[in-house]
């Protein structure tokens, strides 16, 4: 079983999962879950922070340990990615790469809001990647100035991540500015997410990996005393 949690970063996006389940954006408890419903390989693209608690480094190494292959792209994946690396998550995508190096640092440049599962968690607000990737992209192409993309990408990083719709970034900006956005808009996430798919896609049905041989899973209090996970198949959000 392969699987995938994703949500805003898929939002909108006509794509073939092929053998790959998807799920809605990754919450604690949900990849020990998955582990112990049987899950060989999964990917985490999106996750949820606030209103739960986010995914937990020690459900990765458990996952890790276990013989689970689990890799990040885009957004909370990429994130866990870096973080996890070392200990063998694998990271997926431009945005992992750069977290990974140190050339993106900041968890906000990643970070959104997003709707409900019943209409399929949209975006809410804008992540600051897609912010750059959009202006970079709107310079290559000479349909703006580089002051002009600066002016973007810095009225963007002024905003909280929580507000930073884009009719938020552009209120201060001129009006033509705005649609070019609009029309030309690149999201790098999406980007990202869809190459993690494919990665999974590609992988051999049933194949798991060898547990690492340069560390052991250590059961802490913290982790011996959770709630015992649930038996059955995680639930799509």
């Amino acid at each position: 079983m392969k699987i995938v949690f994703a949500g805003p970063s898929l939002y909108g996006v006509d794509f073939d999962p092929g053998d790959v389940t998807i799920r809605g954006p990754v919450e604690m408890g949900d990849l020990e879950r998955a582990v112990a419903a049987g899950a060989i390989s999964v990917g985490i693209i999106d996750g949820h922070y606030q209103q739960t608690g986010a995914v937990w480094h020690k459900e990765i190494l458990h996952a890790i340990a276990s013989g689970t292959a689990v890799y990040g792209a885009a957004s909370m994946g990429a994130l866990r990615a870096a973080e996890c690396e070392d200990f063998g998550m694998i990271p997926i995508g431009d945005i992992a790469a750069r977290y990974c190096t140190g050339a993106l640092f900041d968890d906000a440049d990643v970070a959104l809001t997003n709707g409900p599962a019943e209409l399929g968690f949209p975006p809410l607000t804008e992540a600051l990647v897609d912010v750059v990737a959009t202006a970079i992209h709107l310079r290559s192409k000479r349909l703006v100035t580089a002051a002009d993309a600066e002016r973007i990408v810095t009225a963007a990083r002024t905003i909280f991540f929580a507000d930073r719709t884009i009719e938020a970034i552009f209120e201060h900006l001129a009006p033509e500015l705005l649609s070019l956005y609009r029309t030309h808009r690149v999201s790098l996430k999406t980007t990202d997410a869809l190459a993690l798919i494919e990665t999974l896609k590609a992988l051999p049905a049933g194949a798991n990996r060898a547990p690492p041989r340069d560390w052991r899973f250590i059961n802490s209090p913290f982790w011996t005393e959770r709630d015992t996970p649930r038996s059955s198949a995680v639930t799509p959000q």
